[in-house]
């Protein structure tokens, strides 16, 4: 399958150019997508770009990432309402080299093959222009007339928009559309895919290379990707989802997958995995018969885990989900690490102890009536304990005369406490 018809099937082309698929067919082709560089992490808005990449390498093309280094600095005023803050060179680069990484987990940068995938930076190219080296290269070849034409610039100047726009926004096209004109100068680029917003950009840029010179180049867009109930894709209560572990634990990711609705995980695993159109119409079907079960959303969650995370955080999600719904084993929570143990039971009432008296060991009824609060009163605990409602790290507890010690600590720190099926409480030893 060509990679047209690849993206095509996955639902995940807006708009195309005349002559993508005959420049594909023709020779290798090198195809670009720019991502912005304000934070150290991509978020899960970015993996749509990013996957059309994937594919694009996985066809044998070569895919060029653009960190929009000097566009970073100026603020893109598609689908946004006012400008952004601007970003010092030193915090740029290690935006750089930190989405580098995570892209290393769906690009071949270090193959040496010819569609190896390249990274590069415009503010590489940008920094050294002179304002009037600009806008005598550049600015001359296009009107205000065409770029006052463009969507992103009608609304911030209509109704929409309290204040307006400024001519470092106006004249963002102008250097995206230079990106696109170096690229194809220095890198031979001929294809700029992105966002369906960014269509007023790209076409700038193939608008660019075609006045200035003389060539050929192309524009691909995919669809902004929605919830089917109208939501904005990606973001939770906490904001966005990120790749970078520090930011949303891998259980946190995973659980994002695991919650999106039937209608949703249906399109998102064409989208977000590289399962074959075989194996998600199986799945599909498969689901149908019992939605009840998931299967769509437990793969999906599964293939996109594993391919921005490990198997090994994937293999951790399962189990803190089991260990959160009650089925997980005292040797389950063991085995989570201190971030995965703290994201599972985020939110859940904490309290305090002095590790020492943990390690002298402590009597269970003054430790959980008098040390912290998890039960008002000793008796409300012993009749708990004799009833066969109260666990101390998943394990039931009966007996009322037991010393609670250092073996009980998880990750030499914590202690979890579970009155019933869904009261939960943590005991820190600090």
């Amino acid at each position: 399958m060509s990679f047209v018809e690849e993206l095509r099937w996955r639902g995940m082309i807006h708009d195309m150019m005349p002559g993508v698929e005959d420049q594909l067919e023709k020779e290798l082709t090198s195809a670009y997508v720019g991502i912005d560089p304000t934070a150290d992490s991509l978020h899960i808005g970015h993996l749509v770009g990013v996957m059309m990449l994937k594919h694009f390498q996985v066809s044998g093309h070569k895919p060029i990432v653009l960190v929009g280094g000097a566009t970073g600095m100026i603020g893109d005023p598609s689908g946004k309402s006012q400008e952004r803050n601007l970003l010092d060179e030193e915090t740029l680069r290690h935006n750089q080299e930190a989405l580098k990484n995570q892209l290393k987990h769906f690009l071949d940068f270090d193959s040496g093959n010819d569609n190896a995938a390249v990274m590069v930076n415009n503010y590489d190219w940008m920094k050294e222009f002179s304002f009037l080296e600009f806008i005598r290269r550049v600015g001359k070849h296009i009107t205000v007339n065409y770029m006052m034409a463009k969507d992103s610039v009608k609304k911030r100047l209509g109704g929409e928009s309290k204040t307006g726009m400024s001519f470092t926004e106006f004249t963002y096209q102008l250097v995206q559309g230079y990106d696109f004109l170096y690229l194809y100068e220095n890198h031979n680029c001929k294809l700029q895919m992105g966002g369906s917003d960014q269509w007023g950009n790209i076409t700038t840029g193939t608008e660019l290379v075609r006045r200035i010179a003389q060539g050929e180049a192309f524009a691909m867009t995919c669809p902004l990707i929605t919830k089917a109930d109208g939501g904005k894709f990606g973001k939770t209560e906490s904001g966005n989802v990120w790749l970078d572990p520090e930011r949303t634990s891998p259980y946190q990711f995973y659980q994002f997958w695991m919650n999106v609705s039937d209608a949703d995980a249906e399109k998102y695993i064409k989208i977000f995995t590289l399962l074959s159109k075989e194996e998600i119409e199986a799945l599909v079907v498969k689901h149908n018969e019992a939605p009840h079960q998931r299967e769509l959303q437990k793969v999906l969650a599964k293939e996109i885990t594993v391919m921005v995370h490990s198997e090994k955080d994937y293999e951790a999600a399962i189990a803190a989900s089991q260990i959160l719904f009650g089925k997980g084993t005292t040797d389950q929570l063991k085995s989570l690490d201190e971030r995965t143990f703290l994201s599972v039971f985020d939110g859940v009432p904490t309290f305090e102890i002095a590790k020492q008296e943990i390690e002298a060991g402590v009597n269970i009824l003054d430790l959980l009536a008098e040390k912290t609060e998890v039960f008002a009163s000793k008796g409300e605990l012993r009749r708990m304990l004799k009833g066969g409602g109260f666990s101390i790290n998943r394990n039931k507890m009966n007996d009322a005369e037991l010393t609670i010690d250092s073996d009980y600590l998880l990750n030499n720190k914590y202690i979890l406490a579970q009155k019933g099926k869904k009261n939960y409480y943590i005991i820190v030893a600090k």
